[in-house]
């Protein structure tokens, strides 16, 4: 008795995939289904990078289908494929790059450069291509957090080669100034280092770029907002009344030149005391939440205000490669997936597939 496709496809509707919260068919995700008498084989596409989930839900497919009666051998290649999404209108693509995510917060000491860091490296656990952009120009702080020295190289003395560390991909205007150097410089110089950083920098396929934006809305955000195609932005805040207005006026300047947010990182939500393991709300509770709900956007994740986060950032270990079986890892991992889910919903970018016009006399 040989098995149908339609019966397959019942079954896999019913497959939920839980960081989509979408059935496998209607979501699309299900490629290649191919019967052969009683056997079956198919693939499972994934449009986020999910190393840690893949296995999981390869053996949920595997063990639904065995239920068919009659059925045979069960074969499911599920893997991730990230394609490049739509950005504001009129911006050009940077080369070697398919998404971009601006991670940005209202005011300074909210922990945007650690949630940058740790995001992007989550990234690069769960299976992503990705570099890191440090864009505040006036206190980098990624070269560091990354305990990357030395300077970027350049084979043809005008494009940089980007650092590495941890797997990821990096560039910095720390790596390329003495790191007691103050950066004396007005916004159209800051700008144009911005610029300069992005575009001369040979990035190699990366799915996702990590820029990690200065606090505030001023200069390098409207450049970014307005010239780089930026995919979506992240937004980080504390539950502090005083952190949320600021961040509430970061959330503003993206929507208003078009560019999606991707939801809010809450940090330092719990205060747990490494003695006695009382929990405290030291910034207050609930401020992430009541900012999503407002704006009608996603809460990506909170984290706890842990010494551990801090340590680990300055030893240039961030959380997620020096302890990734801890609890703060897992929780970076979780907001990195739902970054990607929900840039993966966005529409696609099609500008490669348009032909080029050309006009010619006849």
């Amino acid at each position: 008795m040989s098995v149908t496709e339609q019966q397959v496809k019942d079954v896999l509707k019913e497959i939920v995939d839980p960081n989509t919260a979408k059935d496998l068919v209607s979501s699309k995700a299900v490629r290649n289904i191919k019967i052969d008498g009683a056997d079956v084989t198919l693939d499972v596409e994934l449009g986020y990078p999910a190393k840690s989930q893949i296995e999981g839900l390869r053996k949920q497919v595997i063990t639904r289908l065995k239920g068919i009666a009659g059925i045979g051998n069960v074969s499911a290649n599920v893997y991730s494929k990230v394609v490049a999404h739509a950005v504001q209108r009129g911006v050009k693509m940077i080369p070697g790059v398919k998404n971009i995510i601006a991670v940005a917060s209202g005011k300074g000491g909210v922990g945007k450069s650690t949630t940058a860091v740790n995001l992007a490296l989550a990234l690069v656990a769960e299976g992503a291509t990705v570099g890191l952009l440090d864009a505040d120009i006036y206190g980098p702080s990624q070269p560091q957090m990354l305990g990357i020295s030395g300077r970027p190289e350049s084979a043809d003395g005008k494009s940089l080669e980007p650092m590495e560390a941890h797997g990821l991909q990096a560039m910095s205007i720390g790596f390329l100034i003495d790191v007691e150097t103050p950066m004396v410089w007005r916004g159209p110089m800051v700008t144009q280092a911005l610029q300069q950083l992005l575009n001369d920098t040979r990035w190699r396929d990366i799915d996702y770029l990590v820029i990690d934006l200065p606090p505030g809305t001023g200069d390098i955000q409207l450049t970014l907002a307005q010239q780089v195609p930026v995919t979506g932005a992240v937004i980080v805040t504390t539950p502090q009344d005083i952190a949320l207005l600021d961040a509430r006026k970061g959330l503003k300047m993206f929507e208003k030149v078009g560019i999606p947010i991707l939801g809010i990182v809450e940090n330092m939500s719990i205060h747990i005391c490494s003695k006695c393991g009382h929990e405290e709300h030291i910034f207050g509770s609930g401020g992430g939440d009541r900012m999503a709900k407002d704006y009608e956007v996603q809460m990506l994740g909170a984290l706890p205000l842990d010494v551990g986060i801090r340590v680990q950032g300055d030893a240039g270990k961030p959380s997620v490669v020096a302890d990734p079986d801890g609890r703060v890892a897992e929780i970076y991992r979780e907001i990195a997936r739902r970054v990607a889910v929900k840039i993966a919903d966005q529409a696609k970018d099609m500008t490669s597939k348009f032909p080029n016009i050309v006009v010619q006399n006849t």
